[in-house]
């Protein structure tokens, strides 16, 4: 049984010169995890020039509308010493475009919004002294110094139009939006504006000023979108050197916010870290190269390391594994990290994960349904809001559903089209019939037998998932030296005899009609009476003093509350794998449900009833059966050996964010 893998703190002594040269190596590395861990204050950050720069550099590339980088790809650069003035350059040119873009939206809008309004209300034969309740233009008309009209207009220039009313060009209209109406009233004052009262009779909007609004928002629309293609061509000219700058920066960024935590002196820097202990002599010679043999090296057992003897530190627990089981590491940490020396259990978990969904998930053409999803997300054809990552994990339920699907003659709920199939396999051992296994009740007499027949199979999977559980937990004991543990307690050798006699006496009676003899008795209460005193016993053999630590009764007590424990779990445990065969029934129960219902529709609807009612199934039941097997491994098998958990390997790797 594999177990985690072996670490090694390596201690590094690096000049200032190399410090940076040293951490892009360790970034790109991938497998280096600080010893300390570090969380980046916000001082730090402000302390971080790379930051700043690539902070302007994403808000330039927001402000171009070009695609965020989808993580750091090709070689990985640091800032070079010109870097910093072609960025600054950059940022302020797209923030000089982004400014004028801005300022032509809000013209346009200003414009267009005018326009709008006044053309609404053209030909609306009202007073003009109604118009003033307009939503967005006010009106003033009025009379100007003579020669003041092209200073007025030069004056109130986007802000405002000015129509004038007579040849001599002393009357005029000038409109503007409302929230423009006091810089207006200032430029008309400065020209000596005053206000004519205008006729009762005199109703509309003047045609010249209809047709100077238009021009305006013609021309401002003209304005955007000039100024919005001048903003694609320069992302379309700059977009390579924006994203190189932005990788650039991010690994400059990272560099820093370690660099900033590290322990120094003016001229040395020290780094402390975990990694492989298959890691650690290329390690050692590519930093002395790095360096020009000018950094120090030392590299340390963890029992040589006296915060991990002394129970302050953990070391982490890295676990390593093909491209297959590699998916299924997930499950673990995602409940919690072995301990460090213990074995693996993602291999474990891999196997039962895909035995279990296969049988209570056994449709042939829905497990090629899984199977097809996967490959596809495995060659990377398709994106389901990140799900193809686990493309390995539905291949492996696609082909344990195909199989089973196979054995129950289920595909796509059709009950009849494997049958040649079922017929041909069975007929190779003597007695053909369809299907190979009979998962739908029926008036058959030995229908009932075969259902329970297979509960209780199911049963027996859980009973060898729950004795894998107790496996490792015994040997991990035996890894960590803890032989109380190995020997006493529910998960201990002690109770996993008890569970396994209790089994063992049980099939003998009911299979083989023996009859309890006294021996069964004594080893059965033996060994739980030896599970019940699990601490005090453990103390003992760990020479702790006192043993009975809280008194004779106290350890009584607690005993009759362990024996009433362990029974009741090993007994859930067990019978907690009846789910197992109720899931498959039910799913040849929806598949016959749905195969009716496909007979009883004639034509195209029925087509649409098989469709609509695969793809429920698919997803639906798909999603709930998963739930089910995580819930097993989780409650069943993950209890046995997860009494305490260790902290996750999380090296320093280089990411974009």
């Amino acid at each position: 049984m594999a177990r985690t893998t072996a670490m090694r703190l390596i201690e590094l002594m690096i000049f200032r010169q190399d410090i940076h040269r040293v951490l892009k190596y360790l970034g790109e590395m991938g497998d280096f995890q600080f010893q300390q861990d570090f969380s980046v204050s916000s001082d730090t950050k402000a302390a971080n020039p790379n930051q700043e720069i690539f902070d302007g550099l994403q808000q330039a590339r927001t402000n171009l509308g070009l695609e965020d980088l989808d993580g750091l790809k090709g070689t990985l650069c640091l800032p070079a010493e010109g870097d910093k003035i072609i960025s600054e350059k950059l940022i302020s040119a797209v923030a000089k475009l982004h400014e004028e873009e801005m300022s032509a939206a809000d013209e346009e809008k200003r414009a267009s919004e005018e326009y709008r309004e006044a053309q609404a209300f053209s030909n609306l034969q009202v007073p003009y002294s109604d118009l003033e309740s307009l939503s967005f233009l006010t009106f003033r008309i009025g009379k100007i110094e003579p020669g003041k009209f092209d200073e007025l207009k030069e004056k109130a220039g986007a802000a405002a139009t000015v129509v004038p009313l007579g040849d001599d060009k002393t009357r005029v209209l000038a409109t503007c939006s409302k929230k423009s109406r006091s810089e207006l009233d200032g430029v008309l004052k400065e020209c000596g504006f005053v206000e004519i009262e205008v006729p009762k009779e005199f109703k509309g909007i003047p045609e010249n000023v209809l047709g100077t609004l238009k021009d305006n928002s013609d021309k401002a629309k003209a304005a955007l979108e000039e100024i919005q293609s001048e903003r694609k061509n320069f992302a379309e000219t700059h977009k390579d050197e924006l994203y190189r700058l932005l990788q650039c920066y991010c690994v400059g960024k990272q560099i820093t916010e370690v660099e900033n935590n590290l322990e120094s002196t003016e001229y040395i820097y020290r780094l402390t870290g975990w990694i492989p202990a298959y890691e650690a002599k290329e390690v050692s010679k590519k930093i002395d190269e790095l360096t020009s043999s000018r950094s120090v090296v030392r590299e340390y057992l963890p029992s040589e390391v006296p915060s991990v003897l002394a129970g302050e530190e953990k070391v982490p627990v890295q676990v390593k594994h093909g491209a297959l089981i590699k998916n299924f590491e997930r499950m673990i940490f995602s409940y919690g990290s072995p301990l460090y020396g213990t074995i693996d259990p993602t291999p474990f978990v891999a196997v039962f994960f895909t035995i279990l969904f296969g049988i209570m998930f056994g449709d042939a053409g829905q497990g090629l349904c899984f199977l097809a999803i996967g490959i596809l997300g495995c060659l990377k054809k398709i994106k389901i809001s990140g799900w193809e990552k686990f493309g390995p994990v539905l291949c492996c339920i696609g082909v344990s559903s195909t199989i089973m699907g196979l054995l129950t003659g289920e595909f796509f709920a059709n009950e009849t089209i494997l049958e040649p199939f079922a017929i041909w396999v069975t007929g190779l051992f003597g007695h053909p019939h369809a299907p190979i296994l009979h998962m739908m009740p029926s008036s058959d007499p030995h229908s009932i037998t075969r259902m329970f027949t297979f509960f209780g199979f199911t049963i027996g999977v859980g009973f060898l998932i729950n004795t894998c559980g107790l496996l490792i937990n015994i040997s991990n004991q035996i890894f960590l030296k803890r032989w109380g543990r190995v020997f006493f307690g529910k998960t201990g050798i002690s109770g996993a005899v008890f569970f396994w006699y209790v089994v063992a006496f049980a099939l003998r009676i009911a299979f083989f009609g023996h009859a309890p003899q006294v021996y069964d008795f004594v080893i059965i209460f033996g060994t739980l009476l030896i599970s019940a005193f699990a601490e005090p016993l453990e103390r003992l053999i760990e020479k702790e003093s006192p043993v009975l630590e809280n008194g004779l009764l106290s350890a009584i007590i607690g005993a009759v509350v362990e024996i009433i424990e362990i029974i009741s779990s090993y007994l859930s445990n067990t019978v907690s794998f009846v789910r197992v065969g109720a899931f498959a029934l039910a799913h040849a129960v929806l598949g016959y449900i749905i195969n009716s219902l496909v007979e009883i529709t004639p034509g195209p609807g029925g087509i649409a009833v098989a469709i609509v009612g695969n793809a429920i199934v698919v997803v639906l039941e798909g999603m709930i059966v998963a739930i089910q097997v995580v819930r097993l491994q989780y409650y069943e098998f993950f209890s046995k050996f997860f009494d305490e958990t260790g902290r996750e390997f999380k090296p320093f790797r280089f990411e974009y964010r």
